[in-house]
């Protein structure tokens, strides 16, 4: 009888932790969710004040950004090129550089240089926002001010090899889990068809690490609209469409634009919901990413 008791009384208590643990990791996940919604209710609760008195449509399709006007003028297009013309230009650099990168560290490198190569991209991922910005700005701007002939090196070019730092860590880190993900049994059919190491890394690894590759690339888009501090700093800040060569002119992003107004704005006036109504759009961006990623993810899994 008391050896039942004492297994019972285990038994009780291992139900119990089991119970327990499974109650906070259930609360963590609800909190997580709950947040994310009050953030969500906050942000649209305070832009649906600025399209009560504004019109939607003049608000997405406005090529003037000037809440200094009388009427004030908020058109998002100039904040939206500004960011579109960043980010294509930061995923650019940042793609071809990242995806050979991670080929080198994945399938080339030795063991050693693969290690230094990752320490370097960890390093490179820790790097605060600002910091990139001050080396953008000391360094970046004057080099592009006198390779160009320009009369600031404050522009949309600078910005996106800032951006293309930025999304490097991202796209390296998981197109190299990717790559070094793929089952070494293709890899040893491959070379027993006669195929060389480069035929097989880029007819058989690849294709099959196109699911994690695809999603780095796309998460670092979404790295680089969402940026701020850097940006900022090195890209002028005119809230322009830039017809003519248009990174080699300074442009103004949606982050940087709420950064620089949110704090002189006063509370509950046109412009302030204004500048909610620009965190909405960048918000469903971002949101758009991430599902692409996702969706991404799981149809070349799917047929891998």
């Amino acid at each position: 009888m008391t050896l039942n008791s004492e297994k019972n009384k285990t038994n009780t208590y291992r139900h119990f932790k089991a119970n327990a643990a499974k109650l906070i990791f259930l609360a963590a996940g609800i909190g997580t969710v709950l947040i994310l919604f009050l953030i969500c209710l906050f942000l649209f609760e305070e832009a649906s004040h600025f399209f009560t008195t504004y019109n939607v449509a003049d608000f997405l399709t406005g090529t003037e950004w000037k809440p200094a006007n009388s009427p004030p003028l908020f058109g998002l297009l100039p904040l939206l090129a500004g960011s579109v013309l960043v980010t294509v230009g930061a995923i650019a650099i940042a793609l071809p550089v990242g995806i050979l990168n991670a080929i080198y560290i994945a399938e080339l490198a030795s063991p050693k240089t693969a290690g230094l190569l990752k320490s370097a991209v960890e390093l490179l991922a820790g790097i605060p926002s600002i910091v990139l910005g001050f080396f953008g700005l000391v360094v970046l701007v004057p080099l592009i001010q006198n390779l160009f002939s320009l009369t600031t090196g404050q522009t949309a070019l600078t910005g996106s090899i800032i951006l293309s730092l930025m999304a490097l860590p991202t796209i390296i880190s998981i197109s190299e889990d990717a790559i070094s993900s793929v089952p070494d049994s293709l890899r040893q059919g491959s070379f027993a068809l006669g195929s060389t190491h480069w035929q097989t890394i880029y007819k058989v690894v690849l294709p099959a690490a196109i699911s994690g590759i695809s999603a780095s690339v796309i998460l670092g888009i979404g790295r680089a609209v969402g940026e701020t501090m850097a940006v900022m700093m090195v890209t002028g800040n005119m809230a322009i469409i830039p017809w003519s060569e248009p990174y080699l002119s300074s442009v103004r992003t949606m982050t940087a634009t709420i950064a620089l107004e949110m704090g002189e704005v006063a509370k509950g006036t046109e412009h302030y919901y204004a500048l909610f109504a620009v965190g909405v759009v960048l918000f469903v961006m971002t949101f758009a990413i991430n599902m692409i990623a996702d969706a991404v993810k799981r149809k070349y899994r799917f047929e891998v």
